[in-house]
């Protein structure tokens, strides 16, 4: 049976209400919501930008090429 970003956020149960907050605070950025890798993942202009990932004690947002991004602060 194949996976969608649907059954993704439906079957989670530790990570729910943390991954409900952080789809929409990056949808509310306008990035792309797509399906890759078994996570979803968010893009733009076609590069892929954020993934949403869960691991056994915490959930995380994982940045591509998060090195890039400037610290400011």
């Amino acid at each position: 049976m194949e996976k969608s970003i649907e059954s993704f956020f439906g079957e989670s149960k530790k990570w729910k209400a943390a991954y409900a907050y952080l789809r929409r605070l990056i949808l509310e950025t306008g990035l792309h919501e797509e399906f890759k890798w078994g996570k979803p993942c968010y893009t733009f202009q076609g590069n892929n930008i954020v993934l949403i990932h869960g691991f056994k004690d915490y959930c995380a947002l994982l940045f591509h090429k998060g090195v890039l991004l400037k610290h400011t602060g």
